[in-house]
């Protein structure tokens, strides 16, 4: 028996991102920990946190650690038909979590053809006017998976902005008027809207324009064509500019601006909005620093762990909030790196669910099975 193992009770700290398409990170975690507690017996510490990296995912994830359920707010899709979408408030009423998808995601706008100037952000506006009419101080915006490629200004348009052209009107919605604007008015934007922290979880280093531009590399999965590419990302650039001339502020070359279809472009500079790391977002609201913090070891893990893990993602979340002797080990669908370049990101060890070759969706099928015995066999070797 090791050192740890022979700590009496053994503290376990369990903080996975989803399985895509096989688990949610709630679900991962519970297999982990019930693979521990069949090693180290009921006695045994086991903290739960499920982590997400501000995609798909980050609202449960959230609200899992928060212990608070959904809330259900009507709001409006991509092309402005009414539905119904998830957002969550944390237990003292002072923090909301918007997974902007939840209203203008991509999937619930494939019932029709794809209309990428059409699309546009209003709906998750309408979210945030909501949850600012209810006190929040903080809204947390995670806004991977988008239908729209507007710049955010339908999210602005919703909380009381104005977009004009030349002749002093209201520009067309989506990223189809973009190229008009010529002003913006915010004298009747929302009274608390630049009095909150707005905090962007974002996962992509695209600018906002050109090649790896918003409208270049993305708006083809929201069925720009060719044409439609080049009038978005002028619109993005003439938006741009705009937004800089009334504040001094120029996002077009900055990192992660052309996110969710160009959205902190207007964020940040127009309300006052930070831009971050998604998995860093995550982990600030569910207090992950301090639940690791008295961990004996960590296992973490997620579908494939990769060098794409250790770029923003949660399995780097986790091993650089780890205490700098605790042991991180992850568990994932499959391993792409060897034991050098494990080691060399800090984790100790990685072990895939698969114990022989088998299909894809054989290890979906059989994930929650799969990682609660790796868990234990990971377990039984402290």
């Amino acid at each position: 028996m090791s050192t740890l193992a022979a700590r009496t009770p053994i503290t376990v700290a369990i903080a996975p991102d989803s399985f895509k398409g096989s688990l949610s990170a709630a679900e991962a975690a519970a297999a982990m920990a019930e693979g521990a507690r069949a090693v180290f017996g009921p006695d045994a510490v086991i903290v739960e946190c499920p982590m997400a990296d501000g995609g798909e995912g980050t609202l449960e994830a959230i609200l899992a650690v928060w212990g608070v359920p959904a809330r259900v707010l009507s709001t409006f899709d991509a092309l402005g038909r009414p539905r119904q979408a998830r957002v969550g408030v944390s237990a003292d009423g002072r923090t909301a979590v918007i997974e902007a998808a939840e209203a203008n995601g991509l999937p619930a706008v494939m019932d029709v053809n794809l209309q990428p100037l059409r699309a546009d952000t209003f709906g998750v506006g309408i979210l945030a006017r909501d949850l600012l009419d209810e006190g929040v101080d903080e809204i947390l915006l995670c806004v991977g998976g988008s239908a729209s490629t507007d710049g955010g200004t339908g999210l602005l348009t919703a909380l009381g902005a104005r977009f004009r052209d030349r002749e002093g009107r209201n520009v067309a919605a989506g990223g189809a008027g973009l190229a008009d604007i010529r002003s913006i008015d915010v004298s009747g934007l929302h009274t608390r809207a630049r009095a909150v922290l707005w905090r962007v979880a974002v996962d992509v280093t695209n600018p906002l324009c050109g090649a790896r531009g918003a409208a270049s590399v993305f708006g083809p999965q929201k069925g720009a064509l060719p044409a439609d590419v080049a009038l978005l990302d002028t619109g993005l650039a003439t938006l741009c500019a705009v937004v800089r001339d009334a504040t001094g502020i120029d996002m077009l070359e900055e990192p992660g601006a052309g996110a969710a279809g160009g959205m902190p472009a207007t964020l940040v500079p127009l309300l006052g909005a930070e831009m971050i790391p998604g998995s860093t977002m995550v982990a600030d609201a569910v207090g992950l620093a301090d639940r690791l913090a008295g961990a004996d070891f960590v296992l973490t893990g997620e579908g494939r762990f990769d060098s794409q893990s250790l770029d923003g993602k949660v399995v780097e979340a986790v091993t650089r909030l780890s205490p700098p002797t605790t042991p991180v080990i992850v568990i994932a669908g499959s391993v792409g790196l060897s034991a050098e370049q494990t080691r060399a990101a800090g984790v100790a060890a990685a072990f895939s669910i698969a114990n022989g070759p088998a299909m894809l969706a054989e290890l979906q099928e059989h994930a929650y099975h799969r990682v609660r015995d790796t868990a234990a066999q990971v377990c039984a070797l402290i």
